[in-house]
């Protein structure tokens, strides 16, 4: 079987801002929501779509603020957006579709602990992760457990991953501790690239491996003294910064993989959800039903 995880964070932000808005008989904004609807019932009628769950950050902040004040919050994001959560992980219940709402951690977490639990069942032949997210691909592993950017039907496996940043999966999260991540509010060590993390952690494997005296780095790089001194000086935030960009893989998750069915929509709830949202079209897209 596979297991698709979805980023469903992910998929109502590219739903906002890919879809024409749309107000509901109660003058609420839903396009993001009704896309996403669309969009989640038809993946449900994929025939290898079998056991499925998707995961929100319910709030945009987590335990990582509490680490560092610069770390990404809701600050900034569209109101009409933010206010979509709720419904979104509404309809992705009434769906049939085990929801994931994050608080303490992120949606992210929630996807990394669930590839990290089942990758190795023997009834699992691959998990997919149904995300654009760079950090995600920190949990791929050989062609086990994947991405996947369900709008071009790419797949990313660990050779992808090695291909277009130069280094495995596992040392993704030094990397963006040393390039830092604007989208996270991740600011890095000061001068260092893509290109001289890279070759660094294809050579070292983590922050933790380098030599403080780049004059013992096995790779020449242009401008070795700076990046050496820069890492040496702010070596505890780039620790700091390893902690904030590596997944948690123990989210207290309570279901099982049997849970992860898809076992149809939930007839009753689906209905009483479109009627409000006024998107009747998504029933029609169903093709099995719960109840």
């Amino acid at each position: 079987m596979k297991i698709h995880l979805i980023d469903g964070t992910y998929e109502l932000f590219r739903s906002f801002y890919g879809v024409p808005s749309a107000v509901a008989g109660d003058g609420m904004e839903v396009g993001a929501t009704r896309g996403l609807l669309r969009s989640l019932a038809a993946m449900l009628r994929q025939q290898d779509v079998t056991h499925v769950a998707i995961a929100f950050d319910h709030v945009i902040e987590s335990f990582r603020n509490d680490l560092f004040a610069g770390y990404k919050t809701g600050e900034g994001v569209d109101p009409l957006l933010m206010a979509q959560f709720p419904l979104a992980e509404e309809a992705s219940r009434a769906l049939g579709i085990v929801v994931w709402p994050m608080i303490e951690f992120e949606a992210d977490d929630a996807m990394a602990t669930g590839a990290a639990r089942w990758c190795e069942s023997s009834d699992v032949d691959q998990i997919l992760l149904c995300s654009r997210d760079k950090d995600l691909a920190q949990c791929v592993r050989g062609n086990r457990v994947v991405m996947l950017d369900r709008m071009n039907q790419q797949i990313m496996g660990e050779q992808q991953v090695i291909e277009k940043w130069g280094i495995p999966p596992a040392a993704i999260p030094d990397y963006l501790a040393l390039v830092g991540d604007s989208a996270d509010g991740i600011p890095g060590i000061p001068r260092w690239g893509a290109k001289s993390a890279s070759a660094i952690l294809a050579a070292y494997g983590s922050i933790e491996a380098i030599p403080a005296d780049e004059s013992n780095w096995s790779v020449k790089i242009r401008g070795a003294k700076p990046l050496a001194d820069n890492l040496r000086g702010m070596s505890n935030e780039a620790k700091l910064y390893k902690i904030l960009t590596t997944l948690r893989t123990d989210v207290p998750l309570t279901e099982t993989v049997s849970d992860l069915r898809w076992r149809g929509a939930r007839h009753a709830e689906l209905t009483a959800f479109c009627h409000r949202i006024d998107e009747a079209g998504t029933m029609e897209r169903i093709t099995a039903y719960a109840d």
